[in-house]
């Protein structure tokens, strides 16, 4: 693997450790939330950047061992619900799988993490986790990545960026203009007006392998 038998890997891990696993930012007025895979349902903006702190400071500060059980102890699907009391590794596991695996989730906050399809294939008593009910967020501009087979979706509360570029689709960029924006793009299921003037930047990419799911997208 080129990247592990780098002489830069070090340099390479201390970079990875060091980035911000969700930013904030003011436009306009609006609130600008990015994340990964995307935000727990009762969460708001500032907890989640809190949250996602936490998981910061572990990979910054933690020592050698503390990181190792870390590490090994992250992957799974439980707990499947955020509550405040959870402590230790099913903490540092929710906080993660939230902001970088979840797609669907129930209104209780219940996550599922199989289903990779497009949100028409939310399980039964589950939906895409932006369209929860009173979403803490709702007013919260949310920028994501990471459901290829969503598609680009421009709503005035969520932007969905994964264009699918690893199986031959679009890497997809938003540039935000602090200058306001007259038009209204508004549809009914929009919570707020988007007055964040967006430009869409995307880069066709190349793949040999192109799963089902996403063929299908490319043709709608």
């Amino acid at each position: 693997n080129p990247i592990l038998e780098s002489p830069k890997l070090d340099a390479f891990i201390h970079w990875l450790k060091h980035q911000k696993l969700a930013m904030r930012q003011r436009i306009q007025n609006h609130d600008v939330l990015m994340v990964h895979a995307g935000v727990f349902p009762s969460w708001t903006a500032s907890k989640t950047i809190a949250l996602a702190n936490e998981i910061e400071l572990v990979l910054q500060h933690a020592s050698n061992n503390a990181l190792k059980t870390f590490l090994h102890d992250m992957y799974g699907d439980e707990p499947q619900q955020w509550r405040d009391d959870l402590q230790g590794n099913p903490r540092l596991r929710v906080i993660v799988n939230v902001l970088t695996r979840m797609r669907f989730c129930m209104p209780d906050g219940t996550m599922e993490f199989k289903t990779k399809d497009s949100a028409e294939a939310a399980p039964m008593g589950f939906m895409p986790w932006f369209d929860v009910p009173n979403r803490a967020t709702q007013k919260t501009i949310v920028a994501f990545g990471h459901w290829s087979t969503l598609g680009w979706l421009n709503r005035t509360d969520v932007y969905a960026l994964d264009g699918g570029c690893v199986w031959g689709g679009y890497l997809n960029a938003l540039k935000l203009s602090d200058q306001p924006d007259t038009t209204n793009n508004k549809s009914p299921k929009d919570n707020v007006r988007n007055t964040t003037p967006i430009e869409r930047i995307r880069v066709k990419c190349l793949a040999e392998q192109v799963p089902q799911a996403f063929q299908s997208l490319r043709r709608t």
